[in-house]
C-alpha cells in the first residue's frame, strides 16, 4: 500500500459508484487534495452487481433533473477517461395493465412534458414492433422514452474513478475507515487499518458512501443514517438468438423488469415483500459476493414473466442471482450534511437506483460541499429528513419489508405505509381510535388523517379519483367552515429558543420582526442568502428571553440544524420540546363559543386579539392558547402539557356537542389551507423559491438592518419577480388534484402544480403553482388562459393571486 496522507481536504468513505461520483465532482470543481479510501475493492459492494439502468424521469423536477444530468455525464465519460461505459440509449418502455396503472402511467406522461422529457404514448402495435418477444394483449397503457437507457454500473464507477484521478484526486483500495473523529462539534479526521497498519487523516469534510456499511459507521459517530439491506433478485439466461439491443422494459403491475444485454436477457424484480438482509452487520469479508438462492421466492415472478416473455420457456438460465442493496424508509436515498456532526456528509441508501442517481447526485452534493449550499431545492433527498428514532434495527427490518416493493406498486395519492407504525403518538391517540380515526404517518408520528363514520371501514382504498373518504373530508371541512373542528397537532415540531440574545439571535433569522412584545405571535421564514426559504414557522414570544418556535413535523430536525448551524458564541440554548405539550387546534366560527363554554377567561377581540398567545384555563386544567390559524377560520391552538392533555381534549369534545364540534383530519387540515392559498413547505415553498416569488413579501421587514436573506429581497424588489405562485381553482367539479399535474398557460406548458386538494366550500378542485412572468404585470399574468392537464386531458382553471377562499381573511378576525 502507498502511503496515505496525514491531511485531506475531504476524506470519501466508500468506492461504489457514489464515492467515485463525489470524489470526480469534487474534483472537477478544484478539490485536488482529496482521498477517497475504499476497504476492499471499488465497486465490491452493491455497485458491480447493479443491474445498470437509466431511466430519467422521476417522481419530481429536481430528481428527473439529477437523472438527465447522470444519463448525459455517461455518455461523455467515455470520451473523457477512455473506459468503456456500455451506455447506450436504447430507450424504455413501460406497460400498464390495470386501469389503475393507466392512470399513473399517463400521469407520469404529462410530468415528463413539463420536465422536458422526451415521451410517448404508444400503442400495443407499437410495442411489439419494437419489443417483438412480449405479450400485449392484456396491456391498458403503453409509455416509451427514448431517451432512457442502460449502462455497464462497474465500469461506470471505474470511469468515475479514473476522471477523478486525473485531475489530483487519490483513490486507495484496500484501507477500511474505523472511525470518524470529531472534537464534539466538527469531524476531525478519519482513523484507517490496512493490513495491520494503522493511521489517521485530519480532515474537516468526511463523506458516507458506505452503502449498506454506512450506516453502523455513522451511528458510532452519532449519526442517524436509516438504511437497511435487501435481497435483490434476477436472473439472466443463456444468449438468445438475434436478440439484439432491445429496451428496458418495464411490467410494475408484474414487479418485473427486463433488460437484454450481450445477447442474453434478464429479468429482475421488486417483489411485493422483500428479504432484509444483514441484520447483525454486514460481514467483515463481504466482496464481491452473492447472498444464497432462493428459488421459491423468485418463481412467483418468473411464473409471469414466462407469460409475459415466452422466450423465457426455452432459455436456459445462465445466471440466478441474489445480491444485497441498501433501502430507506421512505424509499429516497440520503444526500447532506448530517444535523447531529458539522462537516459529516452523506451520500447513500439509492433503493436500487443509485446507477441513475449517483451522476447527478455526486454533482449536487460536490456544490453543496463546496459552496455551502445546495445547487437547486434537494428536501426530497436531503439526510435532515431523518429520524432519530429511524436508526432502529428493528424498525428498519420491518419497513424495508415493503419499501422495496412500492418502487413498482401502484403510486396512488395518499398510499400510506403499512409497516412499522405506531413509534410516536399523540397523549390522545387512543381517543382518537375510538373516534374513528384512520390514520397516516409523518416522521413516526400517527396522525389522524380522516374519521370514519359509523359502520364505515377503517381504511384507505386507494384510487386515482375521489378515495372512499372523500365525504368524510367534506364533512369535517365544512364543519370548519360553518361550525367548529378539532385537530389534535401533537406532531407540530416545537422548538424553545432562550437565553440573554435569543431576540437578536432569532432576528438575524427570520425575515419578519420577531422583537415584539411577550405574548405575540409571529408569522415569518427563515431564509438562506439567495432569498429561499429554509423555514416556514411561527414564533411566540414567551418573555424577554424565550421564544417558541413552532414548524412542520417532518422538517423539525433540518430546523433544528438550521438553528444550531448559526448559533456562533451568542448566549442562546435551542431545545427540542416537541414531546412536551399535546396541541389541539379549535378552528371554526364556533370556535370562541366552545371554548368560552369551558373557560372562564376573556376570548373576545378586545381581550384575545388574533397573533396574540397567553395562558388561559380549560376545564380544570391549564393551556397557552394561541390565536392564529392555517385553516383561514376564526380559531386558537392550544399548547397542553402532555399530563394534562386527555383531560383538555375531553373537556372539548364533550362541550363542543353543543357547538357543532367534529373531530377533523389531516386531510381537511389540507383541503382548508389550500382554499386558503396558506403555503406547505416542502412543495408550494423550499429553499430554491424567493419569498418574494412565493407571495410571502407581506412577512418580510426589511427595516430590519440585519437578517439573513435581506440582500436577495432588496435585489428581487429592484430586479423584479421572474414568477409568481398562483391559486387555480379547476371549473369542472368533477376532477382530482393532487400535485405535479403540469400548468398550462395560453395553450403551453409553463410548469406544474406544487401542490392540491379539492375546495369543498369553493366547489372544485384547488391546485397551487409558479407561473414565469418575466418584466410582466401581475393584471398581464392573470389575463391568460390557464388549462391543468390530468392525465393527459386538461381542464380550464380559473387562476388567482389573492386567496379565492376569504380574500381579506376577515374570518380569522370575526
Amino acid at each position: 500500500m502507498a502511503q496515505l496522507p496525514t491531511h485531506a481536504r475531504a476524506v470519501i468513505i466508500g468506492g461504489g459508484v457514489s464515492g467515485c461520483s463525489v470524489a470526480y465532482h469534487l474534483a472537477q470543481l478544484g478539490w485536488t487534495d482529496i482521498v477517497l479510501l475504499e476497504r476492499k475493492q471499488l465497486t465490491c459492494g452493491t455497485t458491480w452487481h447493479a443491474a445498470g439502468l437509466v431511466g430519467q424521469l422521476r417522481a419530481s423536477q429536481n430528481m428527473t433533473r439529477l437523472a438527465k444530468y447522470s444519463a448525459d455525464l455517461y455518455l461523455k465519460l467515455e470520451a473523457e477517461t477512455g473506459i468503456a461505459t456500455g451506455m447506450r440509449q436504447v430507450g424504455s418502455i413501460s406497460l400498464g395493465l390495470t386501469a389503475d396503472r393507466r392512470q399513473e402511467l399517463l400521469r407520469q406522461a404529462t410530468l415528463a412534458r413539463a420536465f422536458g422529457v422526451e415521451v410517448h404514448e404508444i400503442t400495443t402495435a407499437e410495442v411489439r414492433a419494437m419489443y417483438p418477444h412480449v405479450e400485449v394483449g392484456d396491456v391498458t397503457c403503453a409509455l416509451h422514452l427514448p431517451g432512457d437507457g442502460q449502462c455497464d454500473p462497474a465500469n461506470i464507477a471505474m470511469a468515475l474513478a479514473k476522471g477523478a484521478r486525473m485531475r489530483g484526486a487519490r483513490i486507495v483500495e484496500g484501507v477500511k475507515v474505523t472511525r470518524v473523529t470529531d472534537d464534539g462539534a466538527r469531524v476531525t479526521g478519519v482513523d484507517w487499518e490496512s493490513d495491520g497498519e494503522t493511521g489517521h487523516i485530519a480532515t474537516d469534510v468526511v463523506i458516507n458512501c458506505g452503502g449498506m456499511w454506512g450506516r453502523d459507521l455513522a451511528a458510532r459517530s452519532g449519526v442517524t443514517l436509516p438504511l437497511h439491506a435487501c435481497e435483490h433478485f434476477y436472473l439472466v439466461t443463456e444468449p438468445i438468438e438475434g436478440l439484439g439491443h432491445l429496451p428496458v422494459l418495464r411490467v410494475p403491475d408484474e414487479c418485473a423488469y427486463y433488460k437484454s444485454d450481450a445477447g442474453k436477457m434478464m429479468l429482475g424484480a421488486f417483489e411485493p415483500k422483500a428479504k432484509p438482509w444483514g441484520m447483525g452487520g454486514i460481514p467483515e469479508d463481504f466482496c464481491f459476493d452473492a447472498l444464497p438462492e432462493d428459488f421459491d421466492h423468485f418463481a412467483p415472478i418468473l411464473e409471469q414473466a414466462t407469460a409475459r416473455m415466452p422466450l423465457f420457456q426455452t432459455a436456459g438460465i445462465h445466471t440466478f442471482f441474489n445480491g444485497p442493496e441498501s433501502f430507506t424508509p421512505d424509499d429516497r436515498y440520503y444526500l447532506g450534511e448530517a444535523p447531529e456532526l458539522g462537516g459529516y456528509w452523506v451520500a447513500a441508501g439509492y433503493n436500487s437506483i443509485g446507477i441513475v442517481s449517483s451522476g447527478g447526485a455526486g454533482m449536487a452534493l460536490a456544490h453543496w460541499i463546496a459552496e455551502g449550499a445546495p445547487p437547486f431545492d434537494l428536501w426530497e433527498v436531503d439526510i435532515r429528513r431523518a429520524q432519530p428514532f429511524q436508526r432502529n434495527r428493528r424498525y428498519l427490518k420491518e419497513r424495508v419489508t415493503e419499501t422495496l416493493g412500492l418502487l413498482y406498486a401502484d403510486h396512488w395519492p395518499y398510499r400510506q405505509v403499512e409497516t412499522a407504525r405506531g413509534v410516536r403518538r399523540s397523549p390522545v391517540h387512543e381517543h382518537l381510535k375510538a373516534a374513528g380515526a384512520v390514520f397516516g404517518e409523518v416522521a413516526g408520528w400517527e396522525r389522524a388523517n380522516w374519521f370514519a363514520a359509523p359502520g364505515q371501514d377503517r381504511e384507505y382504498r386507494y384510487d386515482w379519483h375521489r378515495q372512499n373518504w372523500f365525504d368524510n373530508q367534506r364533512a369535517e371541512h365544512m364543519a370548519v367552515r360553518q361550525a367548529v373542528g378539532l385537530f389534535d397537532m401533537t406532531s407540530f415540531g416545537k422548538i424553545r429558543v432562550e437565553g440573554r440574545d435569543a431576540a437578536a439571535f432569532l432576528n438575524h433569522l427570520c425575515a419578519n420582526e420577531v422583537d415584539v412584545p411577550a405574548g405575540r405571535v409571529v408569522y415569518t421564514q427563515m431564509l438562506n442568502p439567495r432569498g429561499g426559504i429554509e423555514s416556514d414557522l411561527t414564533v411566540t414570544r414567551l418573555s424577554e428571553t424565550a421564544f417558541l418556535l413552532v414548524v412542520p413535523g417532518a422538517t423539525l430536525q433540518r430546523d433544528l440544524a438550521w438553528l444550531r448551524a448559526h448559533l456562533g458564541d451568542r448566549f442562546v440554548t435551542v431545545t427540542d420540546m416537541t414531546a412536551a405539550e399535546a396541541v389541539f387546534c379549535v378552528m371554526g366560527p364556533n370556535a370562541r363559543a366552545l371554548l368560552q363554554a369551558v373557560s372562564p377567561d376573556d376570548l373576545s377581540n378586545d381581550g384575545f386579539a388574533f397573533g396574540t398567545a397567553r395562558e388561559i384555563e380549560i376545564g380544570l386544567g391549564l393551556a397557552r392558547a394561541h390565536r392564529i390559524s392555517y385553516v383561514g377560520e376564526l380559531g386558537w391552538e392550544l399548547y397542553v402539557s402532555t399530563d394534562m392533555a386527555a383531560h383538555v381534549f375531553e373537556t372539548l369534545a364533550e362541550a363542543g356537542t353543543a357547538h357543532g364540534l367534529k373531530l377533523c383530519g389531516l386531510h381537511a387540515l389540507d383541503s382548508c389551507r389550500i382554499e386558503k392559498a396558506y403555503r406547505h413547505f416542502g412543495h408550494d415553498i423550499t429553499d430554491e423559491d424567493h419569498v418574494l416569488e412565493a407571495g410571502l413579501g407581506f412577512a418580510v421587514r426589511t427595516q430590519k438592518p440585519d437578517f439573513i436573506g435581506r440582500d436577495a429581497v432588496l435585489r428581487k424588489r429592484e430586479a423584479g419577480l421572474a414568477r409568481r405562485l398562483l391559486q387555480f381553482r379547476l371549473q369542472d367539479p368533477a376532477p382530482m388534484l393532487f400535485h405535479n399535474e403540469a400548468l398550462v398557460r395560453d395553450g403551453r406548458i409553463v410548469s406544474i402544480l406544487t401542490s392540491g386538494n379539492y375546495g369543498h366550500a369553493l366547489g372544485g378542485a384547488i391546485g397551487m403553482g409558479y407561473v414565469p412572468c418575466a418584466h410582466e404585470t401581475a393584471e398581464a399574468v392573470l389575463a391568460s388562459t390557464y388549462e391543468i392537464e390530468v392525465a393527459g386531458v386538461r381542464h380550464r382553471a380559473e387562476a388567482s393571486l389573492a386567496p379565492m377562499y376569504d380574500p381579506q381573511s376577515q374570518r380569522v378576525r370575526l
